[in-house]
């Protein structure tokens, strides 16, 4: 292995101070080099060669200094990048500003990273640049990386802080790496978290293998990401600590979907923030927490955004936001997330599933649980780690609600999970669901506001064509009208779209409604359970008529008024050994009760049945269909 010292910051070439090198017609009239100074003045350009250290640097508004084609340059005063920043909002180039710099100051002349995401490319500067054959010195600025040991295996107590802009600390290029005890302080803006443009650390490509063992990483600024996993790196952390906090957007930013320019949530999640804590992202990416922390301010904390394939996992971690909103994971497209032993304290959501074939999992860190994990995602974790890791349960504490859905997926809930929600512990806004809660390990579902799943239109007004870009401004409007029956949809049977949840071996304590107007049923299988409340299909209203940005926070919060249903079925299936204690007048499509199930009302109360107007006894083994009633009194 090669060892780098700190003393070998300079490069084979590199200038000294006192030996300052300047390529022939590149430095105009009016720039001045002077023993251990550099000066350039307005309106001058002074092209630097190679890296170079003096004890100041100072340039005139106007003047510019840079670095030879196919190149990048990057300042460090004591050690600290700074002084850059991007040249205009949306663009991808940064400039050293202008000032006087002061101190041991280097300047450093590296071969470009130029990383292309979509329609741009992102000319990347980082510490310490890393592929297959370790530490490449040319791509890394190491007057950034201080103290401890750096190899081309192995970085340890190394240390990078960042006040500019869209510096990264550790690039790893399809390359088998470990950081052991990095200290990583960004403060600035980043620019894209799709490709990584800024973030602390970045695992990119198939080949890639990136270990990070006790990490300090700490960001204030928009989208200026702790850890990202790309493009098929497999990238693991383990007891580190992540915090990401909110930069100030620039102020002609326009909020956009359009993702090579996002640079704040889309305000359409119920969400606002301009940072996320990590991203998962590209083809067969992977990334574990495990025994860790990470938390964002507010948006999301452990983010999947794209691609295919994708695999998230977090055991043993705490994960979060600091903010009242934000969410704790995200699954998109065909991912994969699994939360094992963890503790979520989330501003909205545990997890939004965005679909259209995610899969997410909460459950406990069992010791074969975790095993399995060890081998399917080549976690490298040795057997006296797997003992260490003791067996946790999952709590989710929740300031707004449980889980969303804002696209199809299936939500399994396990083990001893807790899920602490202050409204609906599962918000289905139109989706096709498969939600699945088993309790016979003591799962429980406790939402403060009465309400355990609640099925609405999806009240994203969605982005609008604004001279040719997708931007952030539409508004959602409360429709008014009664909705108009679907004499071709049937209410009473079960369908491959529906909103489907089964709740097995567990007490349910709380009311199921489905306010959808088009064509989507609620369909509820109860197995070995017992359930206390109202189930119906109802007619939802926001608290507010209409929605924009300025009101994001009203997103998903509707009040009901259960009727009958027009086109939101309610299919009820209450299986062996299941009860239904019904608190409220539910109407319902389909109500099937096995042998042993029953309906019942409150002590001191009677529930009765109506199936099409007509009073209908209620018998076990029995299944009803057709405009059901069923009334408390």
């Amino acid at each position: 292995m090669t060892l780098i010292t700190r003393r070998s910051v300079l490069i084979a070439g590199t200038a000294t101070a006192g030996a300052l090198l300047v390529p022939a017609g590149t430095a105009t009239a009016g720039t001045r080099t002077s023993g251990k100074r550099i000066a350039v003045a307005a309106g001058e350009t002074y092209e630097l060669s190679t890296t170079t250290r003096v004890s100041e640097l100072s340039i005139a508004e106007g003047g510019t200094i840079v670095a030879p084609d196919g190149h990048s340059l990057t300042l460090t005063v004591d050690g600290v990048e700074t002084g850059q920043l991007l040249t205009a909002t949306g663009g991808t180039a940064t400039l050293v500003q202008a000032g006087t710099y002061r101190g041991d100051v280097v300047l450093t002349v590296a071969e470009a990273n130029a990383v292309t995401y979509e329609t741009l490319t992102f000319p990347f500067r980082q510490a310490v640049y890393v592929d297959a054959d370790g530490v490449v010195r040319e791509k890394s600025v190491l007057a950034a990386a201080l103290g401890g040991k750096l190899t081309d295996t192995l970085a340890r107590k190394v240390s990078i802080t960042s006040t500019g802009e869209c510096f990264d600390g550790f690039f790893v290029q399809d390359g088998t790496y470990t950081l052991d005890s990095p200290t990583i302080f960004l403060t600035g803006n980043g620019r894209c978290d799709f490709a990584g443009y800024g973030a602390a650390v970045v695992g990119d490509g198939s080949s890639t293998k990136l270990v990070v063992d006790g990490a300090r990483i700490s960001t204030k600024g928009v989208v200026r990401t702790g850890i990202i996993s790309n493009d098929g790196a497999n990238v693991v952390v383990k007891n580190s600590t992540v915090h990401c906090r909110n930069g100030v957007l620039p102020a002609d930013y326009q909020a956009t979907v359009e993702t090579p320019y996002m640079e704040s949530v889309p305000w359409m999640l119920g969400l606002d923030g301009n940072v996320r804590a990590t991203n998962l992202i590209g083809r067969n990416s992977a990334a574990t927490y495990l025994n860790s922390t990470v938390f964002s301010e507010t948006w999301g904390a452990l983010s999947v955004e794209g691609g295919s394939g994708l695999k998230l996992t977090a055991v043993n971690s705490h994960v979060g936001n600091t903010g009242e909103y934000g969410y704790g994971t995200y699954a998109i497209g065909d991912a994969t997330v699994r939360v094992l032993g963890s503790r979520f304290d989330v501003g909205s959501y545990a997890t939004i599933i965005a679909g259209p074939a995610a899969v997410v999992h909460y459950g406990d860190s069992t010791r074969d649980a975790v095993a399995a994990l060890n081998t399917e995602l080549s976690l490298g974790l040795s057997a006296a780690e797997l003992k260490a890791l003791p067996v946790r349960n999952t709590v989710v504490n929740s300031g707004h609600f449980g889980y969303m859905f804002f696209g199809a997926g299936q939500l399994t809930l396990d083990g001893g999970t807790v899920v602490n929600s202050e409204r609906a512990t599962f918000l289905n806004k139109g989706q096709q669901t498969a939600i699945s809660v088993d309790g016979s390990k003591g799962a429980r579902l406790d939402p403060r506001d009465g309400v355990i799943l609640q099925m609405i239109e999806l009240d994203d007004p969605g982005p609008v064509n604004v001279d040719g870009r997708m931007m952030n401004v539409g508004v959602y409007t409360e429709p008014t009208d009664d909705p108009t029956k679907d004499s071709t949809f049937d209410v009473t049977a079960a369908h491959t779209a529906d909103g489907a949840a089964t709740f097995t071996a567990i007490a349910l304590k709380g009311d199921f409604y489905n306010g959808m107007r088009t064509g989507k049923n609620m369909v509820l299988t109860f197995e070995d359970s017992t359930v206390t409340g109202v189930i119906s299909a109802t007619r939802t209203k926001h608290r507010v008529p209409s929605i924009d940005a300025s009101t994001f926070y009203e997103l998903g919060i509707v009040t009901n008024t259960a009727q009958a249903a027009v086109n939101n079925g309610v299919v009820v299936r209450l299986n062996s050994g299941s009860t239904w204690t019904v608190t409220g007048t539910s109407y319902l499509t389909s109500l099937t009760l096995a042998a042993d199930a029953a309906v019942r009302a409150p002590r001191g109360k009677k529930v009765t049945l109506t199936v099409d107007g007509t009073a209908t006894a209620l018998t076990a083994g029995t299944a009803y269909t057709g405009a059901l009633v069923l009334t408390v009194a």
